[in-house]
């Protein structure tokens, strides 16, 4: 694996991570973080919250609720919306603070969101 993107994975999957406690973490492993809620579609799969993955070119950060809900999207930076790919994608293939720190509240407001509708066990991030 490129130490470079493992040093991003680690960054991403830390903000990701704390909202597993409230969600149902199906993967945590190295290069590999992925996380569903408890809610049960129509098509009987759990509706996804998000991923951070290691890919060849670059590392993914997946975040659902900004796809089921694009309103989450308003008032985001043009550099952040540079890193997406798709409706609910972004890429990085190094550490961006500000970008990170954009994307943590992006997840924080998308964790409410999701809550919001029932979707999350509690309303609160693990914090520990």
């Amino acid at each position: 694996m490129n130490a470079n993107f493992e040093n991003v994975f680690t960054r991403l999957s830390d903000l990701m991570r704390p909202y597993a406690a409230g969600l149902d973490c199906k993967a945590d492993e190295a290069g590999r973080l992925y996380i569903d809620t408890h809610h049960i579609m129509k098509n009987k799969k759990p509706l996804f919250f998000g991923a951070v993955e290691i890919k060849k070119a670059y590392v993914s950060y997946h975040l659902m609720p900004v796809y089921v809900n694009p309103a989450l999207l308003e008032g985001m930076s043009g550099d952040l919306k540079t890193r997406m790919q798709g409706k609910s994608c972004f890429n990085f293939r190094a550490v961006d603070e500000a970008l990170f720190d954009e994307l943590r509240a992006l997840t924080q407001a998308g964790f409410e969101d999701y809550c919001r509708q029932g979707f999350c066990l509690s309303g609160r991030p693990d914090d520990g």
